[in-house]
């Protein structure tokens, strides 16, 4: 099955296979988290028990797809050790820290307050369980804060010098954490994460409404997702703008492979919407092209030139149709998720948000857009940035371990199997949470008494637990 691979790029196979898994999950916690936190300070603010009800459906979900998260996490991680030991060493000094920072920041936030967010609500304060849901959210953030300038260094890197082993030693970390397309990467992201997390909660929101219209619970979720996508999808669009320009400022070959250019132009650059990248022959064949709309977009201007791929040497080109086909996949999403912003504003002004059907049906099938957007937009990142790991000095081919193809296509066809039964069962295990209708009184994951409405009740005492053979009443 895989003799016509090498052992790179099945090693390159693997980590797109682990990482594309795992990304799934921190899409949708990190925004899942801002809005359970959401929920719960509505809550506190209003008294309202919908927000209650609704912060525990959704907090049973949370836990699944956050423990998922951070299961392929580690995996994902293993591999630089196993498949890019070169990587690990060279740029190691840099990559490395970045990591730990991550995990002693981000992860021992988000592990010291999960528990409590989890299971505490009936043992501890209102306030306490809510800051607990503010640091689980927060720590969300600064892990995608860590992750994402540790990435962004490999596309734009910045504050290094070279030793005489070829390593990459950090000589400024604000240079090197704040690299030239951190601060757009990372803007980017997040958007597309509470977009990702907005599509689900619509979605599920939408899917009740089209079974029972006056389920409060499902009419207060879906309103809150559709508001989400209105503001975000926007802001999405002109961020990805920006990041657009900062990438061909410093990556303008991942551009050229986006936009589909083989051949430069001297004045007012095509936009090519659709076509077939041919990189033998060096032509997009098939193109159905808006004249002049690429130099508009990029340079802001109808008669700017554009350079193609034809001013750069063949082995710095990344696989064009890879680059080009994902991109416009992510920007086909985001002009869905922008469609749907605009029929749900209507429905909004004519009151119809709640029984317009087709609204409902559309929303319902945007539900998983933010994942294939999420994936595209990082196929687009990654696979435009080859064939370096760290732009312009280190090539992939010098980045990785020396192994045979048969050890490396053995551990793919082993992470496939494991992943599809594993993360598979725990994806089914979600969505038949999502198939049950929000209800008022609703259980979270926590075990007990559930809360008063003038405060808490206490944990059992310890004779009480050691009366019932240890297990809380």
């Amino acid at each position: 099955m895989f003799e016509a691979f090498d052992a790179v790029l099945l090693a390159r196979l693997q980590f797109a296979f682990t990482v594309s898994f795992h990304f799934i999950f921190p899409s949708f916690s990190i925004g899942l988290a801002s809005f359970l936190a959401v929920l719960e300070g509505l809550w506190l603010w209003t008294g309202r028990q919908i927000y209650l009800d609704l912060f525990k459906y959704w907090l049973k979900i949370f836990a699944l797809a956050f423990g998922m998260g951070v299961v392929s996490g580690i995996v994902m991680a293993y591999q630089f050790g196993t498949n890019w030991a070169a990587f690990s060493d060279k740029a190691g000094p840099v990559i490395g820290p970045l990591m730990a920072y991550e995990v002693l920041t981000a992860f021992f936030l988000e592990a010291g307050f999960l528990g409590v967010m989890l299971f505490g609500m009936n043992r501890v304060g209102r306030t306490l369980h809510y800051v607990a849901t503010l640091a689980v959210a927060i720590g969300t953030f600064i892990s995608a804060f860590w992750i994402l300038s540790a990435n962004s260094w490999m596309q734009t890197p910045a504050g290094f010098v070279m030793n005489a082993g070829g390593q990459f030693v950090p000589v400024d970390w604000l240079a090197v954490i704040f690299n030239p397309s951190f601060p757009y990467r990372l803007v980017h992201t997040v958007f597309g994460a509470y977009l990702t997390t907005a599509l689900v909660v619509g979605a599920v929101g939408a899917w009740h409404l089209l079974r029972e219209r006056r389920n409060d619970c499902a009419r207060v979720m879906f309103s809150m997702a559709m508001g989400m996508i209105t503001v975000v999808a926007p802001l999405q669009i002109f961020a990805g703008d920006q990041h657009g320009l900062n990438t061909l400022e410093h990556q303008p070959v991942k551009v050229m492979a986006m936009e589909g250019h083989f051949e430069s132009y001297n004045s007012g650059a095509p936009l090519i919407l659709f076509g077939w990248p041919d990189q033998a022959a060096g032509v997009t064949r098939y193109a159905v092209e808006i004249p002049k709309a690429s130099s508009l977009i990029l340079k802001h201007s109808l008669d700017a030139p554009l350079k193609g791929l034809d001013t750069v040497d063949r082995k710095e080109w990344p696989p064009v149709a890879i680059v080009f086909w994902a991109f416009r996949v992510m920007v086909g999403m985001g002009m869905l998720m922008l469609a749907l912003a605009a029929f749900s504003l209507i429905a909004r002004m004519r009151h119809r948000l709640y029984d317009w059907s087709l609204l409902h049906r559309f929303a319902l099938v945007m539900g998983p857009g933010g994942f294939v957007a999420v994936i595209a937009g990082w196929v687009t990142t990654e696979v435009g940035r080859q064939p370096y790991t760290v732009h312009g000095l280190l090539r992939t081919v010098d980045s990785a371990s020396r192994l045979d193809a048969p050890a490396v296509a053995a551990s793919l066809l082993a992470f496939i199997a494991v992943y599809f039964v594993v993360f598979g069962a725990g994806v089914i295990y979600i969505l038949r949470l999502m198939n049950q209708p929000p209800h008022r009184g609703e259980t979270g994951p926590e075990r007990g008494r559930p809360v008063r409405a003038a405060g808490i009740t206490p944990a059992p005492a310890v004779g009480e637990r050691m009366a019932t053979g240890g297990r809380e009443v």
